[in-house]
């Protein structure tokens, strides 16, 4: 029991955590008086004490501190002396040597345990780019920047300044080689460096066309055994024999990278046949062609080669061929998501956000082209063996229309149907255009919309404007944001001088599609009509900014600015016409006239006699450069001018007139009595002709003249008599319409003459057509449309001939 000891309470289980060994404490070195003291003083430096205990260094003197009481060191209770002097010399104190301290430190020196009584570091030691290798670096960095300075030059369409750094790569690499060898090291030759330096040289000679170059480069490579897998660069080799149209070489080259190529690598022996098929086609050797389309589609079927298989089964005129490659196309898998995929639905969140952020991403734009190509491929050869595989073309399509409903290309069928129309137009049978794009009256909205904006088109080539407003009406009820509805709508307005509803409808077709050029120029054309000339400047200023070489849009500039009577302005934009359709006559007689206005003879003479070279058969640029000649007192030029306006105005005796005048002028009186005496056969009883011939007789002392004297007499007594006859006959009606106003004979022979033009006015007036209307291609994009109709004169309005007019564009 004498070992048994009671516990009197209970021990705590937690005691000793918080005790605090102030010895440990640096922050606090500041405030302890021994430690300052040691520091300022030699009481640091004394030798330590003789321990009173053996084996400790200081026995068991307390410690103290600013923490107060004096408390013994556990660690030196005990563990042998470090720093103890043996001989006199203080041993190092192995525990505190990495923090500056030393035994051994001489007397008066300050406490430095950081070291930095030492001053700075010094400096790196420079790297030694004597030596070989550092050189052989350094060139090898050079070359591997040349390189991808050479690419991204090409990339940027610097093909010269892509071939100079390929060029150079290519000298810095001998040059580095040369190095390695001097120095010993020929056998560490960097090969894929030199594979790289020379590739990259023989592209950049193939992009900058210097095929012989470029060829040399890869048999380089090619020959190089050296080189692991360069047997491929034989097709880029045959790619420049494509190029030079060495079709034979080229179709070597690709079987011989075909032969070296494992079957591994099927996408690419899959692509360097279809590069063999179409060398064939080029070359017309069609049925070797097919055999590489055929194995294509066996193999890894893809729209293109199909498309391709297609042609070359219609240059042998194969039907049932045809019609089975057809089949194969339309049943190629293009590997797209469905759409509804990109449809949100209002559930989740998390993946409506998802769905917003890949809707328009770069795979999705990828996969939008993939199915558009693959859709122009399929209508071009449903349109192409249509005429082909049946007796007629309708039968033709109707067989692919069918074949389509039955593909995943379903939507496609609607459009062929329309091209089957639009076929039928192009065959000028309008009738069954007509029918056809009937058809679709009870469709959706989208093709209802498209075939009436046809029909609408048609009606309004056929000049039949109650049935084109009523179709068009028809296609924006279907689909309101049809923008070729709106503007066929609008042109039908437009007709009917409605030009402020018509603007509305232009709008609102620009609101729809702000990228729709001819609501744009049908907009300015409304606005010039309302004379609202600051408005139309600034649509064809838009459009300018959109159709930059278009000369249709830098007529009505140039016509605007005249009206606004700025004509050093009109004359710049016409210039610019003239850079884009230099040999347009009408554009450079406006010119001319524009040059005349401002009086500057000479300029306008050099237009209006470039403008005769081009078109010889425009009456005012005739008549004007006769007159300028006869104002230059050469008058035996002008002859030819006015020779060939009484070609082409024969019933006008003033031509005959002037040809006469400019032989009397230019002194050959006996040319110009010939062309009177002509000219009395032809018109016997023109007076003024009469007058020349009894003047030339009487000069010439000719006996006629008493004869043409007599004539004169007469024609000038019947030509009074013819007036006052005519005189009293209007006199009369007048008077009896005046005192029969209110019966109905009367009132009906006075609208009659109200109707009649004035004096000045020609009887048969027609207004020039400026209005063309708009079809929807079904593919989306508007085709090449016909333009209804052309003007054959300059006016203020219009630009005339086939080339350019005032006239409205179509969709």
């Amino acid at each position: 029991m004498e070992h048994v000891h009671l516990a009197v309470e209970e021990d705590d289980l937690y005691s000793g955590y918080n005790d605090y060994n102030p010895t440990f404490d640096s922050e606090e070195l500041e405030n302890d008086a021994g430690f300052q003291q040691a520091v300022r003083t030699s009481h640091g430096r004394r030798p330590p004490m003789t321990a009173k205990f053996p084996g400790t260094a200081i026995g068991s003197r307390p410690l103290a501190s600013s923490f107060g009481s004096r408390i013994p060191m556990a660690s030196s209770m005990g563990r042998p002396m470090t720093g103890a002097m043996l001989d006199g010399a203080a041993r190092p104190m192995t525990a505190v040597r990495a923090a500056g301290y030393t035994s051994s430190l001489a007397r008066g020196s300050t406490f430095d345990p950081l070291g930095q009584s030492r001053g700075p570091a010094p400096p790196l030691e420079a790297k030694n780019e004597d030596t070989p290798e550092e050189k052989i670096k350094i060139l090898e960095k050079k070359v591997n920047d040349l390189i991808e300075e050479s690419c991204m030059a090409q990339s940027m369409g610097a093909l010269q300044l892509a071939l100079e750094k390929a060029k150079e790569a290519g000298r810095k690499e001998r040059a580095l080689v040369r190095q390695r060898e001097q120095s010993g090291n020929a056998d560490h030759i960097n090969l894929d460096l030199t594979y790289s330096v020379l590739l990259n040289l023989a592209n950049q000679y193939a992009n900058n066309e210097m095929y012989p170059e470029a060829l040399n480069s890869y048999q380089v490579i090619v020959k190089n055994k050296m080189f692991s897998n360069a047997g491929r660069l034989k097709v880029n080799m045959a790619n420049i024999y494509f190029k030079q149209k060495n079709y034979p070489k080229a179709i070597k080259f690709y079987r011989m990278a075909l032969d070296q190529i494992s079957n591994v690598h099927k996408e690419m022996r899959i692509k360097i046949m279809q590069n063999i098929g179409v060398v064939f086609v080029r070359m017309g050797q069609y049925s070797d062609a097919i055999t590489s389309f055929e194995h294509i589609m066996s193999e890894s079927p893809n729209i293109k080669t199909g498309f391709n298989l297609i042609l070359c089964y219609y240059a042998i005129g194969d039907r049932e061929r045809m019609k089975k490659a057809f089949q194969k196309l339309i049943s190629v898998p293009l590997g797209i998501d469905d759409e509804d995929k990109y449809i949100p639905s209002n559930d989740d969140a998390s993946s409506n956000m998802v769905i917003e952020a890949i809707k328009n991403d770069k795979l999705h734009q990828m996969e939008r082209e993939l199915k558009t190509l693959a859709e122009k491929y399929i209508m071009t050869a449903a349109k192409l063996i249509a005429p082909a595989i049946e007796t007629s073309f309708a039968t033709g399509f109707d067989w692919c229309v069918d074949m389509v409903k039955t593909s995943q290309y379903v939507e496609l069928a609607n459009d062929l149907e329309i091209n089957k129309a639009i076929t039928y137009l192009r065959q000028k049978d309008f009738n069954q255009a007509v029918e056809t794009l009937k058809t679709f009256e009870k469709k959706d909205s989208r093709v209802k919309s498209a075939a009436a904006t046809n029909l609408s088109f048609l009606y309004f080539l056929e000049k039949d404007y109650d049935q084109a407003d009523r179709y068009a009406d028809l296609a924006m009820n279907a689909d309101r944001y049809n923008p070729a509805a709106l503007i066929n709508k609008g042109n039908t307005v437009f007709v009917k001088q409605d030009y402020e509803k018509a603007a509305e409808f232009y709008k609102e077709a620009l609101r729809n599609d702000s990228s729709c050029t001819e609501a744009l120029y049908n907009l300015g054309l409304a606005y010039k009509r309302l004379n609202r000339l600051e408005e139309a400047l600034d649509c064809f200023l838009k459009l300018h900014a959109i159709l930059r070489n278009s000369a249709q849009v830098m007529y009505q500039l140039a016509n605007l600015c005249e009206l606004l009577e700025d004509p050093q302005q009109a004359i710049e934009w016409l210039m610019q016409v003239i850079s884009v359709t230099p040999t347009d006559p009408h554009a450079l007689a406006k010119l001319g006239e524009l040059h005349d206005g401002e009086g500057d003879k000479s300029q306008a003479f050099q237009y209006y006699y470039e403008s005769f070279r081009y078109f010889p058969s425009n009456i005012d640029v005739i008549e004007w450069l006769g007159a300028y000649y006869i104002e230059t007192q050469f008058c035996e030029k002008a002859i030819q001018y006015f020779e060939r306006a009484t070609l082409i105005q024969p019933t006008q005796v003033k031509w005959r007139l002037m040809v006469a005048s400019c032989y009397r002028r230019s002194g050959n009186y006996q040319k110009a009595l010939e062309t009177y005496k002509d000219i009395h056969c032809k018109f016997p009883e023109n007076v003024e002709c009469l007058r020349f011939l009894v003047r030339l007789c009487t000069d010439m002392g000719l006996k006629e003249v008493q004869e043409y004297a007599t004539k004169l007499k007469k024609v000038e007594k019947m030509k009074e008599i013819r007036e006052q006859v005519s005189s009293s006959w209007l006199s009369h009606i007048y008077f009896k319409c005046l005192h029969s106003s209110s019966s109905t004979k009367g009132e009906r022979l006075s609208a009659r003459m109200r109707s009649l033009p004035a004096s000045n006015e020609p009887y048969e007036a027609s207004s020039p057509k400026e209005l063309d209307v708009s079809y929807v291609d079904p593919l989306g994009p508007q085709m090449e449309r016909p333009k209804t109709g052309a003007k054959k004169r300059v006016d203020d309005d219009d630009f005339a001939d086939e080339e350019l007019g005032d006239d409205l564009l179509p969709e």
